[in-house]
């Protein structure tokens, strides 16, 4: 079939086979022009099939020749449907790294289930004996809990009162005022449980107890901060306070695992293009602001670039890695700084229609957008039966 992209509310229903496999490739190629990091040699990535998750796996596999697995919720193609980008990312990086001698093992399932987690305990023993390194980078709107069965949505809200501040369509560049009704508390404790801590403790749960989970292994999860200006919708909204529950997750997790000489962390990353973030009101703008300032200073990376600083400047330098008064490591440093938010402040109420694209990198965003799904590649022919 013909793929082209299929794009509603800023949401991209489907993925182009080839455009993903090339994203995977130019992941891979930007490690390979970094060097070696005597880092893991046997991975689990839970959620490694796009974004930070697939950069980890990446950077595990072709920057430190680890063996990975990665545990996705992915849709596989149809004879009358594309497969989900990440279906096609996670097959086209096992391709890649088994060609260059590593083991690869993607398992499509459902990453909150008791019996996934017996799977891949059972993958791991079988492939590696014990893993060395597990990443926790799980993206989901929608969590069933596996002991009650209850299914738990989160929101995007913020907490105690309405949210009004401008935004813009990244597909059109059409800006308008959003405004953001306050959560109830139940939606706020559902948010908690989707994107919380929960789950990843009980995925070190299961490991430990499945005996697969080697001595002095290390576990890192990813959350996000933010600017002032997003603040009361995010760090301060339901997301921050599930992102709180992760973080306090971590500081547990780290306790028990210095006991058999591993670590536990939560790197706060930057804040990039995601399928998710193009649905988050503000973001949009925010982003393409700082995209903008952020390139003009050399400091823009995206998630491969993130990654591997993560990996060869954080947590395997042969101490332990920087953290702040929070425990966490920050990757977020470069947004951060005081020169690039004092930009973005000094931006923002400046904005109209007619300087847009001036003072924002929407093409920037639009292009990572669409090749985040395979598409806007200049190099791919898009008219071509795949």
């Amino acid at each position: 079939m013909i793929v082209k992209p299929m794009i509603r509310n800023n949401i991209c229903m489907n993925a182009h086979p080839k455009g993903c496999e090339l994203n995977v490739k130019e992941q891979i190629d930007y490690v390979h022009q970094q060097g070696v990091i005597p880092g893991p040699k046997r991975v689990l990535v839970i959620g490694g099939s796009a974004g930070y998750g697939l950069a980890s796996r990446i950077v595990a596999a072709f920057g430190c020749g680890a063996g990975t697995i990665c545990v996705a919720f992915e849709r596989e193609p149809t004879a009358k449907r594309p497969g989900s980008a990440g279906w096609y990312a996670a097959t086209a990086f096992d391709a890649e790294a088994r060609a260059a001698g590593l083991v690869a093992e993607s398992l499509f399932a459902d990453a909150f289930a008791h019996e996934t987690k017996k799977q891949t305990a059972a993958k791991i023993r079988e492939l590696f004996g014990t893993v060395d390194l597990v990443i926790y980078s799980l993206a989901s709107g929608v969590r069933v809990d596996p002991d009650t069965g209850e299914q738990y949505r989160s929101v995007l809200k913020p907490l105690g009162q309405t949210y009004r501040n401008r935004t813009v369509d990244p597909m059109t560049g059409e800006l308008s005022d959003a405004e953001i009704t306050p959560a109830t508390e139940e939606e706020a404790a559902a948010t908690v449980k989707v994107m919380g801590g929960e789950d990843w403790e009980l995925w070190i749960n299961a490991l430990e107890t499945e005996g697969v989970l080697a001595e002095g292994a290390m576990t890192v999860a990813y959350s996000y901060i933010g600017p002032e200006l997003t603040r009361p919708v995010y760090r301060e909204g339901t997301i921050g306070r599930a992102k709180d529950h992760l973080e306090a997750t971590a500081r547990t997790l780290d306790g028990r695992m210095k006991q058999h000489g591993g670590r536990a962390f939560v790197s706060v990353n930057k804040a990039l293009v995601t399928r998710a973030s193009a649905v988050i009101p503000v973001v949009p703008l925010y982003l393409g602001i700082l995209y903008r300032i952020m390139k003009e200073e050399g400091l823009h990376e995206g998630c491969i670039e993130q990654m591997y600083r993560l990996f060869a400047e954080r947590l395997y330098t042969g101490k332990d890695p920087e953290v702040d008064d929070q425990g966490r490591i920050r990757l977020d440093d470069w947004e951060m700084r005081e020169d690039v938010q004092a930009e973005v402040d000094r931006i923002w109420p400046t904005v109209t229609p007619d300087n847009l694209d001036q003072v924002a990198d929407l093409d920037g965003y639009r292009s990572d957008f669409l090749q985040l799904h395979g598409f806007g590649y200049p190099q791919i022919d898009y008219e071509e039966d795949v």
